[in-house]
């Protein structure tokens, strides 16, 4: 059910968090719901979200349709307090060994989704004074090998993040956080093999992966008014490791 009457800093109006299910979406659902924020959540499946506090919407951002249909059950009056896109994918593959899918793929779930609920969105995180929260990559800075999918769907996302922090100013903030390697389900592929973790690790000034933690006390801090006069920022929460070398 939709649970009404709370407040986040003094705030009743809604966040909207997509990608709510698991890893960094569900940290930050779970940080704000603590803080008795107002949450719309949203995951490809709703059980998905079982445990977390709000309103459960099944959604999947490859279907314009269901992002319509979401969009239209909103009742939100006094605007939206925010919006979080949690929704990506880490494709790694050299380029001789992508297709024009892969690309066309990449750019749907982590910037067109991104675009698609946005521009439904954007009355009501006016009226609302909102703050939207995005997630690029390290990557897209750095130059990783086998990342030319990923980091090009996030170079977009950053791309896309400081074109409406100027479009939407002065009502909306809209800023980006950039996460080097995180702990979460979508790294597991890079994460199950316990000699890469610790070399990966190690590549980190502050020699750890991060956690779907570290990036929702950012985002938290991002939605609040801690960061009133905050837009069109990415912001590397990444252990050093976009900026510093570690010891050789």
């Amino acid at each position: 059910m939709y649970l009404r009457g709370l407040s986040f800093l003094g705030m009743s109006k809604p966040y909207v968090i997509i990608g709510a299910h698991d890893g960094i979406g569900g940290a930050i659902a779970r940080r704000l719901g603590d803080q008795g924020a107002d949450l719309i959540l949203t995951a490809r499946s709703t059980q998905t979200l079982m445990g977390l506090q709000g309103r459960h919407v099944s959604l999947d951002v490859t279907k314009p349709e269901q992002i319509s249909a979401f969009l239209s059950q909103i009742d939100a009056p006094q605007g939206l307090a925010g919006c979080v896109y949690a929704v990506g994918s880490i494709p790694l593959k050299p380029l001789k060994a992508t297709q024009d899918e892969d690309f066309l793929s990449a750019f749907e779930v982590n910037v067109l989704g991104a675009v698609r609920v946005l521009r439904g969105l954007e009355k009501m995180l006016k009226a609302g004074k909102g703050s939207v929260v995005l997630f690029s990559s390290i990557a897209v800075q750095q130059g990783f090998t086998n990342h030319s999918v990923i980091s090009s769907a996030k170079g977009g996302i950053e791309g896309l993040a400081r074109a409406l922090a100027a479009e939407w100013s002065p009502d909306v903030r809209v800023n980006v956080i950039a996460p080097s390697l995180t702990d979460t389900p979508l790294a597991i592929p890079l994460t199950s093999s316990a000699p890469m973790r610790e070399a990966i690790e190690k590549m980190h000034p502050i020699a750890r992966l991060g956690t779907a933690d570290d990036m929702a006390g950012m985002a938290a801090f991002l939605l609040s008014s801690d960061s009133a006069w905050m837009t069109g920022q990415v912001l590397h929460v990444d252990g050093g490791r976009s900026s510093l070398r570690v010891k050789g």
